[in-house]
């Protein structure tokens, strides 16, 4: 048994860590259940639970969500506008998401799912730095898709949570 100050009292019945419980005002813990003899310690229950549920809240407002974001293409598709949405996926990697890159296919263009692997591939290529491929391009109806991760930190960016 420990005492509310950090000391050991020793090992003894378990009527009589009640009792010594009692007169101090403290509750009994049992803070180590499976070891021999079992560890328990004076503490007041109800302030070591609020401090506990605050340390919790702290940790939660340290943590980063990563959100999944993202960028659709098509297999007609320029060699400019390939290199503005390039971009774009690097902006979002460079703030720590994960990015969606997706080929759009209407109609005929279904028939050449290799135009699609080789856009994906190339925008992969093209982060080769900045990303890591999370999935390969596959197909998923009528899209192909490849998830792409950051490669590194992110960089510090304070981002609203409804954006």
């Amino acid at each position: 048994m420990i005492s509310e100050t950090g000391e050991q009292l020793g090992i003894m019945p378990l009527f009589k860590a009640r009792e010594i419980a009692k007169q101090r005002g403290y509750d009994l813990v049992e803070v180590a259940p499976q070891s021999v003899p079992p560890v328990c310690r004076l503490l007041d229950y109800g302030k070591f639970k609020y401090e506990q549920t605050k340390k919790e809240r702290e940790a939660r407002k340290k943590q980063k969500a990563v959100f999944l974001r993202e960028v659709r293409l098509r297999p007609k598709i320029g060699d400019h506008d390939i290199e503005f949405k390039t971009r774009i996926v690097r902006k979002l990697l460079d703030e720590g998401d994960k990015v969606k890159v997706s080929v759009l296919f209407r109609g005929r263009e279904i028939t050449h799912p290799e135009l699609g692997k080789e856009l994906l591939e190339r925008v992969a290529k093209e982060l080769g730095d900045a990303a890591i491929v999370e999935m390969a391009p596959v197909m998923d109806a009528r899209r192909m898709i490849m998830i792409l991760s950051p490669s590194k930190q992110p960089k510090a960016i304070k981002r609203s949570p409804d954006a």
